[in-house]
């Protein structure tokens, strides 16, 4: 199989990570089409421009089971292949196989940069590969469709963390080699991911332990958002179905909380937060970041960017929000921040990131309600 590569292929780490080493590669260019953007995405796609010249490369000797793994994973977004004649740097023409995108896929602005994606994407997309791949067996087409997104946000969610500020003020500061992971098994699980792993490390005392048996939970970044008027100083608690809490056995699975959601792939958490706000309670908020924390450090990866979303509340008690295409059945729910304060004595309010908010608003009303004494600016 020869193939003419245009995109996040031509990145040597991605098409490793994708079908792994082997096959030539040389110059070559396609006159007739250009290298966009998809619209709304960070892949490209190539579409026929009789002004336009796509770049990229001509990889030959790709055996049998690097063309299986390619056609999975150009076949998460529906991508075909399609005969072309190549041009190489001699002028000599080639016959080749080329991916392209579904008919009705529509370009974004501008052509697309491989140099951006590079600087910005590429380890994301290299990792997202490299636990898809790590599979065995691989899933099937139809499971990877719903699968393959959920890789994304936790490759992006690791890219974050490598990115983030850790100030150590008061906890000890790691020199290279304090800590290792070690006896790595590939994570188990369709949804959400269950990882064993070996992990050895420096002790306070200055000696070393491990290498010890550990597990985790691999989940993903997640915004958390809790509306709040500061005039009337109400706030809106979303009620819904939890299944963690359904599995401990909890009497009352249906929890109160703030507005929650995921982090997709590539989204930044403040654009996450104004979305998830938007589609859960169907409020546009002005954010105020209060805190970024793990959950459950101990057992899981899950990391959560918390805010307070303020916001004029409308003047009701309740209403229905939610998304019908994420099987998503929400409650809305209007109280003052007494009542809520309330809630978290009694109980009835148990979720920690809202109990943590709820008490955030606890100690900055007054200031909260000075800052908007003249209402909030729409």
């Amino acid at each position: 199989m020869r193939l003419f590569i245009y995109g996040t292929l031509l990145d040597e780490a991605l098409r490793v990570a994708v079908a792994g080493a082997g096959g030539q590669l040389v110059d070559a260019v396609l006159p007739g089409y250009g290298v966009r953007p998809l619209s709304d995405s960070v892949v490209p796609i190539v579409q026929v421009d009789p002004q336009g010249t796509a770049v990229g490369k001509l990889w030959g000797g790709i055996s049998a089971d690097q063309a299986a793994r390619l056609a999975l994973y150009e076949g998460i977004y529906d991508y075909r292949l399609i005969d072309v004649t190549v041009t190489l740097a001699d002028g000599t023409p080639a016959a080749a196989q080329m991916w392209v995108p579904p008919q009705d896929a529509a370009a974004g602005d501008g052509s697309w940069s491989l140099a951006h994606w590079q600087t910005h994407y590429a380890k994301a997309s290299v990792l997202a590969a490299q636990e898809l791949f790590a599979m065995d067996p691989l899933p099937s087409l139809s499971d990877l469709a719903w699968q393959f997104p959920m890789m994304q946000k936790r490759a992006w969610g690791q890219v974050q963390a490598s990115q983030t500020a850790t100030p150590a003020s008061l906890r000890y500061t790691p020199d290279a080699g304090d800590v290792a992971v070690t006896h790595r098994k590939a994570p188990v699980g369709s949804f959400f991911r269950l990882q064993g792993f070996g992990v050895e490390h420096r002790r306070f005392d200055g000696g070393r332990q491990g290498p010890l048996p550990r597990e985790v939970f691999v989940g993903i970044e997640a915004v958390i958002v809790l509306p709040y008027d500061p005039v009337t100083e109400r706030v809106v608690l979303v009620e819904q179905l939890r299944m963690g809490a359904l599995i401990r056995n909890d009497p009352n699975p249906w929890i109160l909380e703030p507005v929650a959601g995921m982090i997709d792939a590539f989204e930044e958490p403040e654009t996450a937060a104004l979305r998830e706000t938007k589609e859960e309670a169907g409020l546009d908020v002005t954010l105020r970041k209060v805190s970024g924390c793990y959950p459950s450090p101990g057992n899981a990866t899950d990391f959560f960017h918390c805010y307070v979303g303020l916001a004029d509340i409308p003047d009701t008690d309740q209403w229905s929000g939610g998304l019908a295409a994420e099987h998503e059945d929400l409650r809305l729910h209007v109280v003052s921040l007494d009542r809520a304060l309330e809630l978290v004595a009694s109980g009835e309010m148990n979720v920690a990131p809202g109990v943590m908010l709820i008490y955030w608003l606890a100690l900055h009303r007054a200031a909260l309600r000075v800052e908007f004494s003249g209402g909030i600016a729409s």
